[in-house]
């Protein structure tokens, strides 16, 4: 069974890349690249296994859907992994997610860490 990867981020080129490494491993994918988009899903669906959370999205920011996500119980086992390439911005959020990534994050960082999360 394989587990769900919402990757949430703006840049198509990062996703694509983020994306492959996930599939690599054996995640499902699902990508949003905007913030409103991604506050819906967040509302509507089921909890992904593991959430990459861009904090610079257009219409509402990583910081305010990360808020949403630590604040609802349906998210509680959910791993968030913040890639940013703005290291203020990481450690200013770092008490509040499992893992930041400071961008650029090669295709072998996100696949070797995600890969060790993964249940067996």
């Amino acid at each position: 069974m394989s587990e769900l990867a919402l990757i949430i981020e703006d840049d198509e080129d990062l996703a694509s890349i983020f994306a492959e490494a996930l599939r690599g491993i054996g995640y499902e994918v699902e990508h949003i690249a905007d913030g409103k988009l991604a506050q819906d899903r967040l509302k509507s669906g089921a909890a992904p296994f593991i959430i990459l959370l861009d904090m610079h999205l257009p219409h509402i920011s990583g910081g305010d859907l990360l808020t949403t996500i630590k604040h609802d119980e349906l998210f509680e086992k959910t791993i968030v992994i913040i890639t940013t390439a703005d290291a203020r911005m990481g450690d200013m959020y770092r008490d509040q997610a499992d893992f930041v990534m400071i961008k650029p994050i090669s295709f072998v960082q996100l696949r070797d860490l995600t890969a060790r999360l993964k249940p067996k």
